[in-house]
């Protein structure tokens, strides 16, 4: 009898267990309900391969690159930011030979108005956009007004949560197990970053900031737990974190074109997809078809940019890009530009990166497959 109440006891205790650590499991990402936020991804890439001895002279391969997106979202619209320019400057070892230069740069601002606060439906947007490149008569410029339908969420505040709950785990500062509701007022605070540091000051507002976290977990986490959260936080950069979908279809007006011609109606359907497989890893698909309606011939443009990030360690990430360019402008055969890339970036700071970038190219315009490792710096503006 004695032995069957220890049974019993064991399992009720064995189960009560089971139970409590379903009830305080680590949340998905997924589980994060936006709340008002603002997010910024801002970076500056360069890369410098230099060549001397058995040649002619000395050659060099000089590229940089700057990719700005800033998003501010709320329940009713979500306002995002685009900026992209890319540059280069190469020399052959071949005597007499001149130095080549390219760059381009676009930028847009787009507006997503939802018909009802808070859903991911219906929606009417506004896009504006500019552009230059080397060799073009004009600037290009363009606006376009449509509809569109879905939502994409960003997930980071929960992703950096998680994070700050796991590493006030590992130093001590925290025993309990928390709800996910806990880790809910976690990521609604860490969304509101700007907004502490609008408020209290560049200067002091992480106090504040880890102070209000400290109050949503409910414990004190003490001076070293505070010390931990400020350093996640504030050194450990977690790349964005997305999550939903949509599709929009607008039509507008080529301002200006590259070409010099103006006043060109045009029409653009678009989709993105974004989806963390888990905590560590995120895939994003975005693709965008546009014409113009004025011209006698066929001229239009289909890009579709698919990428996976992984996070191998907190100091290193794993980036994949395939990037495919379908064009086909008046009197001129379609071209389709395939991009690969594959890239290593160690974390040397919170805002700068040493990558290892493998790169392929394939264009219909040459039979060969353009091959290029790169080794560079990436720096992070906000």
């Amino acid at each position: 009898m004695k032995n069957q109440k220890l049974v019993i006891s064991g399992a009720v205790a064995l189960a009560t267990s089971v139970c409590t650590l379903s009830a305080y499991a680590v949340p998905s990402i997924l589980s994060y309900k936006e709340a008002s936020s603002a997010y910024s991804d801002a970076y500056v890439t360069g890369s410098f391969n230099a060549a001397d001895g058995n040649q002619q002279r000395a050659s060099y391969d000089l590229d940089l690159a700057v990719d700005f997106e800033k998003v501010l979202s709320t329940p009713s619209r979500n306002i995002k930011y685009d900026f992209t320019a890319a540059g280069s400057k190469k020399r052959s070892s071949t005597n007499g030979e001149a130095a080549t230069n390219t760059y381009q740069a676009s930028g847009s601002a787009t507006m997503d108005k939802y018909f009802r606060e808070g859903s991911r439906g219906a929606f009417w947007y506004g896009k504006g956009e500019v552009g230059a490149k080397k060799g073009q008569k004009k600037s290009f410029s363009k606006i376009t007004a449509g509809l569109g339908y879905g939502r994409v969420v960003n997930v980071t505040p929960m992703a950096r949560a998680i994070r700050v709950v796991e590493a006030l785990r590992e130093n001590g500062s925290l025993k309990a197990d928390l709800p996910s509701e806990t880790y809910q007022a976690i990521a609604t605070i860490i969304a509101k970053e700007a907004q502490y540091r609008s408020q209290h000051g560049s200067k002091y507002y992480v106090q504040h900031w880890v102070a209000d976290i400290e109050k949503a977990i409910g414990s004190s986490i003490g001076a070293r737990g505070a010390i931990r959260a400020n350093d996640v936080l504030g050194k450990e950069r977690i790349s964005t974190r997305k999550h939903g979908w949509l599709v929009r279809a607008g039509i507008g007006a080529v301002l200006s074109d590259y070409d010099g011609e103006t006043g060109k109606p045009a029409l653009e359907v678009g989709a993105e997809y974004h989806r963390p497989i888990s905590n560590q890893t995120q895939f994003s698909n975005e693709a965008i078809f546009t014409t113009t309606l004025k011209d006698s011939n066929s001229s239009y443009n289909v890009k579709n940019y698919m990428s996976l990030t992984h996070e191998i360690t907190d100091v290193i990430d794993w980036e994949n890009k395939w990037v495919v360019d379908y064009s086909k402008s008046d009197n001129v055969d379609a071209i389709t530009n395939h991009t690969l890339s594959s890239a290593f970036n160690y974390q040397l700071s919170n805002q700068l990166d040493y990558n290892v970038t493998a790169t392929l190219v394939k264009t219909d315009a040459k039979d060969d497959l353009d091959k290029k490792l790169s080794m560079g710096v990436k720096y992070r503006l906000k």
